[in-house]
């Protein structure tokens, strides 16, 4: 990590201002974790048996953006982007993978998801989640998504060490 670019999240706001804020924050700190780093150092694992590795979190975290938002909100039965059926686990297998395959992905996912949560008049905007078959608020949608972030942000941090022995932020 070469630096710190992140915008903290305001000390006061609506609840909506700062659930947006908190879940930029938390997409920052997985973009800064993975800062300077080569696709080869992107893709090492953790430990056996688990595959885990900075790249396949970027990757989950699109499929996680995809689900709870595009899926929820627009499209009910839009494909996941690397499994055909729900499985958030094929994402984890970035073997294969690039940076610039997996950001890209990423990236796009998140901006649709900026576009989703700015266009919903409130948070009590409803939509369907299909693997649960019951309505969700977008309050919800954003908090599940943004807890999502911080436990895998708190993974990132381990491999991230692992990788070169970067710790902090």
């Amino acid at each position: 990590m070469t630096s710190d670019n992140r915008i903290g999240p305001p000390n006061f706001g609506s609840e909506r201002d700062m659930l947006r804020a908190f879940l930029d924050y938390h997409r920052a700190t997985l973009a800064m974790k993975c800062e300077g780093l080569t696709d080869e150092e992107l893709r090492q694992q953790s430990m056996p048996p688990s595959t885990l590795s900075l790249l396949g979190l970027v990757r989950h975290m699109a499929e996680v953006e995809r689900a709870w938002f595009r899926r929820v909100f627009e499209d009910n039965d839009a494909p996941m982007v690397w499994s055909e059926k729900i499985d958030f686990q094929a994402a984890y297998d970035a073997s294969a993978s690039t940076r610039a395959e997996a950001f890209a992905a990423w990236e796009a996912e998140v901006e649709n998801s900026r576009r989703i949560e700015r266009e919903a008049e409130s948070m009590d905007h409803a939509g369907y989640q299909p693997r649960w078959e019951e309505e969700v608020s977008l309050r919800m949608v954003m908090v599940h998504v943004l807890l999502e972030y911080g436990r895998h942000n708190g993974h990132a941090d381990l491999l991230r060490e692992g990788v070169d022995g970067t710790v902090g932020a």
